[in-house]
This record gives C-alpha cells, structure tokens and sequence, in this order.
C-alpha cells in the first residue's frame, strides 16, 4: 500500500504515506482513493502525511499532475485546502515540481508536523 485514507474525522481526511514505493497497482489504488475523497459531495479538507513517504519517481509525479489537472473542477468544488506535512526538503522539492506542472487549484500550506497540518486544515471546514 502505498498510502493510507483515513476518513474517520471527515471533513478532515489524511492521507499518510507508508513508505511503499510506487509501482502501477499501488499508485493506480492511491489515485482512486483521492477521487474517492470526493464521493459525499460534501466540502473538505486534506493533510497529506508526507513523513514517511519516499522520493516519487518523476514518471508518477506527472501522472498526480495529470489527475489533478484532470480533477481541477472537482478539486476547486469540494476541497477547501491542503496542508502537506513535509519535514524532508527532498520533498518539498518534489512538491514544487509537481506544481510547475501543475498548479495546485486550492489554498494550501506547507508545515513540519502532522498535528500542525491537522490544526491548519480544521481551520478551513
């Protein structure tokens, strides 16, 4: 499993990569559950849990890109902001990339900690 939803405390979801790396399945899986975020139709925000999680193959970071592209409408209706919890600056560089391909179409911020990102996100639902 590449990461894991928790949306037991909805209208916050976090999603916590598991250290996985990416391979077709898991990352196909980790795509459908984002969309799956969106199923109640109902405003939400989301922390990915980014301190686990490995450097991304820049093959998958175009496909996020891509999906968020893709999702952009559906993004902008329901999310209502994104904290990334990222104490690695490899990461964060990552995450930069993935924005220059595509722009991230809602408020978001970038912070060390998890309870932090969770703070944050509560904050705009």
């Amino acid at each position: 499993m590449y990461a894991h939803f928790d949306r037991s405390n909805f209208p916050l979801i976090v999603v916590s990569f598991t250290g996985e790396k990416e391979s077709p399945e898991n990352f196909e899986a980790y795509l459908s559950g984002l969309h799956a975020n969106y199923d109640r139709k109902e405003a939400f925000a989301l922390v990915f849990d980014a301190s686990n999680a490995p450097t991304p193959n820049p093959a998958y970071q175009q496909k996020q890109a891509k999906w968020m592209k893709q999702h952009e409408e559906l993004i902008k209706t329901y999310c209502k902001g994104v904290a990334y919890v990222m104490p690695n600056g490899l990461l964060r560089g990552v995450l930069k990339m993935i924005f220059s391909l595509q722009k991230n179409p809602v408020p978001f911020k970038v912070m060390a900690s998890l309870e932090e990102g969770r703070k944050w996100a509560r904050s705009l639902v």
